[in-house]
């Protein structure tokens, strides 16, 4: 149970967002979000998350004080959210409430991922994968098993307590459920490999097929559990690191006792296919996923997967309204593809601030040459900046990158 103490922190912690969650600015935020998600952009937005916070916070504005765990997790949620808007805010908009996670069950798909891993920074979490083989044979198949969704409501109930302990009357206190995050072949990759699972591709895409497809069905049963259970969570605030707000979501009749796949977005990939042509992709990729994408509301697709080569393919996956534009673009050929039809996602390359010297002005030509090429072909941009492995312990780099982004955007 909390301390006083530890209640103490959390309460000023949570008054100072509140203080932030309360000014105009946010209010005018959420607007561009939303003239920005119906593709009737007032100016390109600007995001930066998955942030290096190993690298943050030298001077001790990260540093946790809280003693109980379930406190230190939402300190360490109010202390970022605090740093960020102080350091690097760009469009973030800060919300006046707390999302308390339900307590659901997923007993996932029966295959534990078998791997070693290379650290290089051990403060770090971003270290290498070396996956171990796990499908093989036809008989590997039967190891895929169908998800089971549960909820201990007196769970729940016991986090919704403590919660209302810690911000009653500073923060709303909000239940929230299932955010899914669908992708097929990120699971299959940790599987695999990403070369074998490639190669079998290839050499046996039958088999791939039955792979590929029980883990759609699995997937489609798991929604499908969220749903009747009224476990998912209600319209989100954020989507693959960009904003979400939307006139579109919830649809109609939405009941927020039980929130369905169409009242929300959703985000798919496929990055294990930068390399795959086009058709492969299609095949393998599209014809799957847009089973599920159906289900949402809203979809925004890719990564770090160049899909400027694969628009034909992309356009054909329902409810799409964002796309990834990586690092790995052409972006005049994306921009030509997207036009105006969808959002422009741009993703900046985060190596400009691992380099030994950081440049701004290498960052400035960059992002103005994103907004000149979208602005020719009539693209709705958003830039967002993740995938952070590294600012090489200088923080204040991300503070320039994020002040000039908001010169670029017009901000």
């Amino acid at each position: 149970m909390p301390t006083r103490e530890d209640v103490n922190t959390i309460r000023d912690l949570a008054a100072r967002v509140a203080e932030i969650a309360a000014l105009p600015v946010q209010d005018e935020k959420r607007v561009l979000w939303r003239k920005l998600n119906a593709c009737k952009p007032a100016r390109p937005m600007a995001m930066i998350d998955q942030v290096c916070w190993n690298e943050m916070g030298v001077n001790g504005e990260l540093a946790l004080r809280c003693t109980d765990p379930e406190c230190r997790l939402y300190e360490d949620y109010l202390r970022r959210t605090l740093y960020q808007w102080d350091h690097f805010p760009v469009d973030m908009v800060v919300e006046p409430f707390v999302r308390v996670y339900k307590a659901i069950s997923n007993t996932g798909f029966g295959v534990q991922v078998q791997e070693e891993t290379a650290v290089t920074d051990p403060t770090n979490a971003v270290v290498g994968h070396r996956f171990v083989n796990q499908f093989q044979t036809d008989e590997d198949l039967e190891k895929l098993q169908t998800p089971l969704i549960g909820h201990d409501p007196a769970e729940t109930e016991r986090r919704l307590t403590v919660a209302h302990e810690l911000f009653d009357g500073v923060l709303e206190v909000r239940p929230s459920g299932a955010d899914p995050y669908l992708s097929l072949w990120d699971p299959i990759s940790t599987w695999m490999g990403v070369q074998n699972a490639l190669y079998a591709l290839i050499e046996r895409p039958e088999f791939m097929h039955r792979l590929v497809e029980r883990l759609t069905d699995a997937y489609m049963s798991m929604l499908d559990q969220l749903e009747e259970q009224g476990l998912l969570c209600e319209p989100q605030t954020l989507i693959h690191c960009t904003g979400a707000y939307t006139d579109e979501l919830p649809a109609p009749d939405y009941d927020p006792e039980k929130p369905r796949t169409k009242d929300l977005w959703m985000f798919g990939l496929a990055q294990m296919f930068s390399t795959v042509s086009p058709q492969m992709f299609s095949e393998f990729e599209v014809d799957y996923a847009s089973r599920i994408c159906a289900r949402f509301g809203l979809v925004y697709y890719g990564c770090c997967d160049p899909l400027d080569g694969k628009m034909d393919q992309v356009r054909m996956i329902p409810n799409v309204r964002k796309i990834s534009m990586s690092p790995w673009v052409d972006e005049e050929r994306g921009a030509a593809e997207i036009g105006s039809d969808f959002v422009f996602s741009r993703k900046p390359n985060p190596a400009f601030l691992a380099d030994s010297r950081f440049d701004p002005n290498r960052v400035r030509e960059d992002l103005l040459t994103t907004r000149t090429i979208c602005e020719r072909h009539g693209c709705p941009l958003e830039f967002i900046l993740k995938d952070i492995s590294t600012v090489r312990y200088e923080p204040e780099r991300l503070s320039k990158w994020a002040e000039v982004a908001m010169e670029v955007v017009g901000a």
